[in-house]
């Protein structure tokens, strides 16, 4: 079997990206937020509309990890303009969401993705990579400092009832 085959989405796929972001977190996060709030969040976050409107701005920058054989999603990255809460500063670039099933972690995937986003910051002529990571998400922040990255800042992120601390991590490009 071939590993998955990255490549740019668009809006055509807000329900590829729909289904692949809520089964990443519904993954991710079911052992920690309850059904209703966890529901509630991927209905607003990983609606097709809400992937529809990712694709459509300009600003944006999305990519489907899928199978070549089904063209079925395993994993996306989205990069955008931050929105965090630090001070930023031109040139800078958010890598919002990535997330791979847990199938296909640990086999270079999500580093092909980062780089891949990190490729076209560059050429968009970005010139600081920025990401918030859960906190207490030690394979993810490894593997986020392995790549280059250093904590700048921190974060309250709310799920529902749900209340994580998490880092924010960058790295100069």
């Amino acid at each position: 079997m071939s590993g998955p085959v990255i490549r740019r989405a668009g809006p055509d796929d807000a329900a590829a990206l729909s289904m692949i972001g809520a089964a990443t977190f519904l993954e991710s996060f079911a052992h920690m937020i309850g059904v209703a709030d966890i529901v509630a969040h991927v209905g607003a976050k990983n609606s097709v509309d809400a992937w529809r409107g990712f694709a459509q701005d300009p600003d944006n920058a999305i990519w489907i990890a899928a199978l070549p054989a089904t063209a079925v999603p395993v994993g996306y990255a989205l990069l955008t303009e931050p929105d965090l809460p630090i001070e930023t500063r031109d040139g800078d670039i958010e890598l919002r969401r990535i997330y791979i099933l847990s199938k296909w972690q640990g086999g270079g995937l999500g580093r092909r993705l980062i780089e891949t986003a990190i490729g076209h910051a560059r050429a968009a002529g970005k010139r600081r990579f920025l990401i918030g990571v859960a906190g207490d998400n030690d394979s993810a922040i490894g593997f986020y400092r392995r790549m280059g990255c250093e904590q700048i800042g921190t974060r309250q992120f709310q799920v529902g009832e749900t209340l994580f601390d998490d880092l924010i991590v960058g790295m100069d490009l």
